[in-house]
């Protein structure tokens, strides 16, 4: 009596499962090519959804999912998307190596088709159409192109090497009364790209799929031939190399005995002279060039000498000497560029424009440096951009932000190991054009050490006198930087070197106001970050209000860079459930505006609502646009006067509080000789928001105002802001940052400035819709404030 196996046959197994195949089916990715049916083959499974998918499939359906090959893979091995065919596949053994790593043993069922999605996350699942029996007769037409696969696979064994045992095996195994079998487990030997195997899979008829195969044979032995005849052809020439090799080791030995120089060495040197044949070299650097060649030619190529002298000459001979760009002259061209990639800056622009006319009239940019000064995120760096485009020049950008090694500007000697040149002489190099436009970023933030001190080195860049003959460590050739427009950037002028400040044109950015900033975000960054994340303006929908909430509340910043990660996050989330959800569009309104972006950043500038004695709002400019400031002064009777300061004021400030209490001492003496109350008290000034440092001159009156009204008793209108600074006589000076002020006071709905009257000429040339809303008022004196700001009868 025969012993009953423990495993049935394969086919036995495939036909028995085969009756219960279910009609919907979890899909799992298949990489990097689609399985066939009636196989059984080892797979491996990453990422912890598939190893989730597996288990379901085993405690749920039997075991069996379908295996599909995915259109492409993500970082975290998710599909990017599926084709439509794909097999049915039983578990036959399943090891979880890790939680997101499992080794899967599966016995391949049936193909199919996708009827529908049935489920998404976390992973999909398809209702799907099998494929119908293929053991039907076999045609004439079938039963030759079997034929013909057969009697080509038998002439690709003779060629293919690789596949030679498994093609026999294959061959061997033909039945023609399976004929679908014989051709999947052929096409799956083969192992063509997964694209041509897809294409096999999804080809349900059987003459359609032997077709495709025989054009896969025939490709595979025109191939195998080439790579004969290479092979052949690889081997005769590798013959001939050998001996050719050999000779010219023989004629390298004749040529060391007699003294020649190396083939190495001359190549070099050819190759330098054919670069330097192509240059219009000054007569210095070509004197330069003509030594170091000579010196190369009497070095050993082994000597560390030759390394040196040979970079040296490449660098040397790198940089664009002669070679120019040609300038665009169409200063209307300028102008359109101008508009079109930067919105409002109408002052800035006319002066660049005035900048560039002057640039082309001229013919040179000597003596042409600009020096583009504001808040962070206002546009600089991409105003210089526009510049060079305008010019039709290469632009080249570097930061000098914290540098403070002055090699990095004017490079290393060449005895020191691993020398380079300077910032100035790579960026030529890179360019290859002797007048691009280069800007040196925070300029204002240049530091100093040991090493020397980067902003020294950069006055000979930058000084017209001098960069004509600008003398890099590394070259110790003199090249002419003068064509050379330079353009920096600073948040503020403060902390620039007094003398680099005087070779630079000062061009000043404000901030944007609300308004700004709202046709700046539907014109250039909610498209920008539509774009950028893969959506349209349909889709996704940011209507103005939305735009202004966002505005007041998350990027109050004097520029727009707050307000594009703003953007960018409310595009990211509203996407995130565009594509989660079954909706079309999404309209992202002020209620969604303020879940999205969480808890507001701002809150209103304002901190009291009703008139208050000693305390005064100001105006102040920091490098970071305008804002406002409050001034809050209140005293303690003592038996001998005192006076403090808080609120981290700078040098200057302090100094301003100090010309406040004394004129204001004075003038209530003068004014009231009995008032003793400086006399009598300590007085305490405190600026709010004492981690913010503050300074300038600016808050001269602010301060004088509030140390008055103490002293008087008078409270001071709430809806009132003033700026300028005060002298010991009651002159009031005039300021600066007047649009920035402005800006900042519109920001906490000030309907009433005071400004020095010698600000008059600027606060009218401020546009319309910045002064809009406003009631602005002047002062010469310190008196003329009490009208308008000392109220007697709250």
């Amino acid at each position: 009596m025969t012993k009953k196996p423990v495993d049935a046959p394969l086919e036995e197994r495939l036909e028995l499962v085969k009756n219960i195949l279910p009609q919907e089916l979890s899909i799992l990715p298949v990489f990097p090519r689609p399985v066939f049916p009636e196989m059984r083959l080892p797979i491996s499974f990453i990422g912890e959804v598939n190893i989730k998918a597996l288990n379901e499939a085993q405690e749920k359906y039997g075991g069996i999912v379908g295996l599909v090959l995915p259109t492409g893979l993500d970082d975290s091995y998710r599909p990017e998307g599926f084709y439509d065919f794909g097999c049915a596949a039983r578990i036959v053994n399943l090891v979880e190596v890790t939680a997101d790593y499992a080794e899967v043993l599966m016995d391949v069922l049936h193909r199919f088709q996708i009827e529908k999605k049935v489920q998404h996350e976390p992973f999909e699942r398809w209702r799907v159409i099998y494929e119908e029996s293929s053991k039907d007769i076999v045609s004439q037409e079938l039963r030759g192109y079997l034929m013909a696969v057969s009697a080509e696979t038998k002439e690709l064994v003779k060629y293919n090497s690789i596949f030679q045992e498994q093609l026999r095996m294959t061959l061997s195994t033909f039945n023609i009364q399976n004929p679908s079998r014989m051709l999947d487990t052929l096409a799956f030997v083969l192992a063509p790209e997964s694209e041509r195997l897809q294409e096999i899979l999804e080809a349900y008829d059987l003459v359609h799929r032997a077709n495709l195969l025989l054009k896969l044979l025939r490709e595979d032995i025109e191939i195998a031939k080439v790579q004969e005849k290479i092979a052949s052809d690889i081997d005769k020439k590798a013959t001939d190399q050998q001996r050719e090799y050999f000779l010219r080791e023989q004629l390298k030995a004749i040529k060391k005995e007699l003294g020649i120089e190396k083939e190495d060495k001359e190549s070099d040197v050819e190759k330098i002279l054919q670069k330097v044949e192509k240059l219009k070299l000054s007569e210095e650097a070509q004197h330069v060039v003509d030594e170091e060649i000579s010196k190369l030619k009497l070095l050993n190529v082994e000597s560390p000498e030759y390394a040196v002298a040979r970079n040296y000459l490449e660098v040397i001979t790198a940089l664009p000497w002669g070679i120019f760009s040609e300038d665009c002259k169409n200063l209307k061209q300028a102008r359109e560029i101008l508009d079109r990639e930067h919105y409002g800056l109408k002052d800035v622009k006319e002066l660049i424009l005035e900048f560039l006319n002057s640039i082309l009239r001229k013919g040179s940019v000597s003596g042409s440096i600009i020096c583009l000064v504001g808040p962070p995120g206002v546009g600089k760096t991409s105003v210089g951009k526009s510049i060079a485009h305008a010019l039709g020049r290469k632009f080249f950008r570097f930061s000098v932000g914290g540098m403070r090694d002055e090699a990095e500007i004017k490079g290393h000697r060449r005895t020191y190991i691993g020398a380079m040149p300077g910032k100035i002489i790579q960026a030529l190099k890179r360019v290859k054009t002797s007048n691009p436009v280069i800007m040196l970023d925070e300029i204002d933030k240049v530091g100093s050490s040991f090493q020397g001190d980067p902003a020294s080195a950069l006055l000979e860049v930058l000084d017209p006198e001098q960069n004509q003959e600008f003398l890099d460590h590394y070259l110790d050739v003199a090249y002419d930087l003068s064509n050379i427009l330079f353009i920096t950037t600073a948040n503020q002028l403060d902390t620039i070197p007094r003398p680099l400040q005087d070779r630079m044109e000062v061009i000043k950015l404000p901030g944007y106001v609300a308004e700004e900033k709202l046709e700046i975000a539907v014109q250039y960054l909610i498209p920008k970050q539509l774009k950028e994340n893969g959506f349209t303006e349909k889709e996704i929908i940011i209507p103005p209000e939305t735009l202004r909430v966002v505005t007041e509340k998350y990027a109050r910043q004097a520029g727009v860079r707050d307000m594009e990660k703003a953007i960018r996050k409310l595009i990211r989330k509203a996407g995130l459930m565009l594509t989660e959800g079954k909706k079309k569009k999404i309209r992202i309104d002020r209620k969604k505006a303020e879940e999205f972006l969480g808890k507001p950043l701002f809150k209103k500038d304002q901190l009291y609502r009703k008139p208050q004695v000693g305390v005064v709002l100001g105006l102040a400019y920091t490098a970071y646009g305008g804002a406002t400031l409050y001034v809050e002064a209140s005293g303690v009777a003592a038996k001998s006067p005192f006076f403090r300061q808080t609120g981290k004021l700078g040098e200057v400030m302090k100094e301003s509080s100090q010309i406040a209490y004394s004129f204001a001492h004075a003038y209530l003496l003068e004014e009231e000789p009995e008032n003793r109350y400086f006399e009598t008290h300590e007085i305490h000034l405190h600026v709010p928001e004492g981690a913010t440092p503050k300074d300038g001159p600016s808050a001269g009156i602010t301060m004088a105002l509030a140390l008055y009204s103490l002293a008087k008793g008078l409270p001071v209108r709430h809806d009132l802001a003033m700026t300028g600074e005060l002298t010991l006589t009651g002159k009031i000076l005039p300021i600066g940052g007047v649009k920035e002020k402005v800006i900042a006071a519109r920001r906490a709905e000030i309907k009433h400035l005071i400004f020095p009257s010698q600000n008059r000429k600027d606060v009218e040339e401020l546009e319309e819709y910045v002064r809009k809303g406003i009631d602005f008022h002047y002062a010469e004196y310190f008196k003329d404030l009490f009208p308008l700001s000392l109220q007697s009868d709250l």
